[in-house]
């Protein structure tokens, strides 16, 4: 068997195993960044709802976005994969699915941070399948799967569309359906800061999703014959390390203190930011790309709480917005050496044909991510008798209230215990 071929697939699987084990990463940060009570909740469903969308990916998710005999919206094969091998690839079929896989539960872990602290197990269930059978394969398959964007040469390296905006965009139609949570907002309006409950993991998770996103990034190349992968994983390290300086200095710009989880969504900005560009970007662009969206995450995140929109985690501001600003950048500073699909930026002579692009693979796929989760939700809160807990369960917290135990068992002390045991 050829050399090459077998480092390709050892190159990919190292990829996807570094994006799976992100789930880590977004366990200790949505975990870190709300309170104990739910944290035993948080960290189960996590794994629970990455669980349900591999089947689902494996069931129909990887044919809408690969199969052939596609249609306008999704392919038509490769349904319940099989593990085939395809001789021309370059790299072993099987270890591309699970790298593809990785990847949508990702997105689909982005979209049910919107739900946090207030939302039905079952509704989590529900909506891990439909989102991973409806949403995210149709939106990979127009820009991945060589769709209609992808021939329009949108410009998308490893997911700012389609992971991350893709899962904001659920996220925010859960926020608006479940309404924000309980003590967030007063009867004047304003809101209350209902901080997480431990920095140290939300930071700890952010390290992991850093270290991550080099399987997320500099996996995206799928092979490793020129050591392509180490520029597009400087890019985003640079990237990152700008989001997080730029988020640091502005927070204590405008609040006169240096806020933590500012800083700590910076860098997350920035990582999402580049993920669209990395492979078309020259460093110094990566540096500028991160950095603006270090300051964008600070803005977005205060422009949706003044309009009541709950969003625990800031997926909407992170992946949302950030989402959207790193596709958009490739349209100023995609080089003409290095945009191997569409054409070059802005900045680089190449007008505004390829920003137009980017900014219709923007608004179509925000646009349909947001609709569908917002019809399948509405539609499931008539059909499930809401998809909020009750008040007294909320209070409650949801270790206790759907699950029957507490994250941390020892701080909860209930009336039927003996304190002194």
């Amino acid at each position: 068997m050829d050399t090459m071929f077998l480092m390709n697939s050892l190159w990919v699987m190292l990829g996807a195993i570094l994006v799976i084990f992100m789930l880590g990463g977004f366990i200790l940060l949505e975990a870190g960044s709300t309170r104990m009570k739910n944290a035993g909740h948080i960290a189960g469903k996590t794994i629970f709802t990455f669980g349900l969308a591999s089947l689902v990916f494996w069931a129909v998710g990887y044919g809408f976005i690969f199969g052939d005999n596609a249609n306008f919206l999704v392919g038509l094969s490769d349904f319940f994969y099989s593990g085939y091998q395809v001789e021309d690839m370059g790299l072993a079929t099987s270890v591309f699915f699970v790298f593809q896989l990785a990847f949508a539960g990702i997105s689909i872990t982005i979209a049910l941070g919107g739900f946090a602290e207030r939302a039905k197990l079952s509704v989590y269930l529900v909506f891990t399948v439909l989102f991973s059978a409806l949403i995210y394969p149709v939106i990979a398959h127009w820009i991945w799967g060589g769709g209609w964007l992808a021939e329009h040469g949108k410009q998308d390296f490893a997911g700012s569309t389609v992971v991350h905006l893709t899962g904001a965009m659920a996220a925010f139609a859960a926020t608006i359906l479940l309404k924000p949570r309980i003590g967030k907002y007063n009867k004047d309006g304003s809101a209350n800061n209902i901080q997480g409950h431990n920095q140290v993991f939300t930071a700890l998770g952010v390290l992991i999703l850093w270290i991550g996103w080099f399987g997320f990034n500099a996996g995206s190349t799928v092979a490793v014959d020129d050591g392509f992968f180490g520029f597009v994983a400087l890019n985003t390290n640079l990237a990152a390390g700008a989001g997080a300086v730029a988020a640091l200095i502005i927070s204590w710009i405008v609040l006169g203190k240096s806020d933590i989880p500012t800083m700590l969504n910076g860098a997350l900005a920035g990582l999402v930011a580049i993920t669209a560009s990395c492979a078309f970007v020259d460093t110094w662009a990566a540096v500028v790309i991160g950095f603006i969206a270090g300051i964008l995450v600070f803005y977005s995140a205060r422009f949706f709480e003044k309009r009541k929109i709950d969003d625990p985690i800031f997926a909407l501001s992170v992946h949302g917005a950030a989402g959207v600003w790193g596709t958009l950048s490739t349209g100023f500073f995609a080089t003409p050496e290095l945009a191997t699909v569409g054409l070059p930026g802005l900045f680089y002579g190449g007008g505004l044909t390829q920003l137009g692009v980017q900014f219709m693979g923007v608004a179509v796929s925000g646009a349909y991510a947001f609709v569908v989760s917002f019809v399948i939700l509405a539609v499931a809160k008539k059909l499930m008798n809401g998809l909020r807990v009750t008040e007294e369960e909320e209070i409650m917290g949801l270790d206790i209230s759907e699950h029957g135990s507490y994250g941390y068992p020892e701080l909860f002390v209930t009336k039927d215990q003996n304190v002194g045991s």
